[in-house]
């Protein structure tokens, strides 16, 4: 049995902790436990401002989309934002950095490299590169994504198998 819900917000960083609050309601509705609740709020968090920030909001009307499924076996959150041409840069740097995650057997051994590539850096260089390497390694989840002309869905996967 699946049990889903979506929710729609303006692109406003005022929006967030209102999101953050409708996920937790329907997580713990849904039997989730506080520890698995607090990462997928975590998860949807980290994609949800990068979704704000990255994305192309040009029309008044243009929204985020929000979407979780919760089965027996997994979860999976989606976060859904309009693009456009100027997306096309931070694009590729998702995907570079996604497929860099993947790379590894384990997501704490790409967030501890990433924390070392960070530590090298100047101090004037305020992009560190984390989000999405801590999202897949605190969430414990499988990040993917799909681009169209005019939209970017990235994924999360987590697993409730105990294997």
């Amino acid at each position: 049995m699946f049990k889903t819900t979506t929710l729609s917000i303006a692109p406003d960083w005022e929006k967030i902790e209102g999101v953050r609050e409708e996920v937790a309601k329907f997580l713990s509705d849904n039997g989730l436990q506080r520890d698995l609740k607090d990462t997928i709020v975590m998860v949807i968090s980290e994609l949800l401002e990068n979704s704000i920030k990255y994305g192309s909001f040009l029309g008044k009307d243009q929204e985020v989309r929000v979407y979780i499924e919760i089965s027996s076996s997994y979860i999976v959150v989606e976060v859904c934002n309009p693009i456009d041409d100027s997306c096309l840069p931070n694009l590729k740097k998702m995907d570079r950095m996604i497929q860099w995650v993947r790379g590894y057997q384990d997501p704490f051994e790409a967030y501890v490299q990433r924390l070392k590539l960070v530590s090298r850096k100047p101090f004037e260089d305020k992009e560190s590169g984390l989000g999405l390497v801590r999202v897949a390694y605190e969430g414990d989840v499988t990040l993917d994504f799909i681009s169209s002309k005019d939209s970017l869905t990235v994924s999360a996967l987590k697993s409730l198998s105990t294997n």
